[in-house]
């Protein structure tokens, strides 16, 4: 699926201890070229648990697993359009997806972070590319509530 700059949203919730649960949604900002013709983006959703442990005042850990799934939009030169729906001018493939994942935050204050981080997604009958999975790494910015 190329690489790329993505855009990403996510939050956990801790429920028990270092135990809580997480969602995140990941687009790749601009097109790219599927066959060197075709303008697609690709866009990753899921949910899960999540296991996060401050360390110290300064460091802390994360590690993710759940499930989602991937939307690849494929762009056309026209519309088509719905009652319900509305109009566009994509066409989606959807694929179901295990979602794997973890980072390391770094608190330069009490609440706020850096966090350089990883994700691996099991794309299931990933037809349109040549392998079923999906590497993401990148660097996020975040904001602590609560918490140690």
């Amino acid at each position: 699926m190329a690489g790329g700059t993505y855009l990403n949203f996510s939050g956990d919730f801790l429920l028990k201890h270092h135990l809580g649960v997480q969602g995140e949604i990941a687009w790749r900002a601009t097109d790219n070229l599927y066959l060197g013709y075709q303008p697609y983006r690709p866009l990753f959703y899921d949910f899960g648990g999540i296991y996060a442990n401050r360390l110290n005042k300064h460091v802390g850990v994360e590690a993710s697993a759940g499930i989602g799934a991937t939307s690849i939009r494929f762009y056309n030169n026209y519309y088509t359009c719905g009652y319900v729906s509305g109009c566009t001018n994509y066409t989606s493939s959807n694929h179901f997806m295990g979602a794997f994942g973890g980072g390391i935050k770094f608190y330069p204050t009490h609440s706020i972070f850096i966090r350089p981080e990883v994700r691996y997604y099991l794309i299931h009958n990933n037809v349109e590319f040549a392998s079923g999975h999906a590497l993401r790494t990148g660097v996020s910015i975040g904001y602590t509530f609560g918490g140690d």
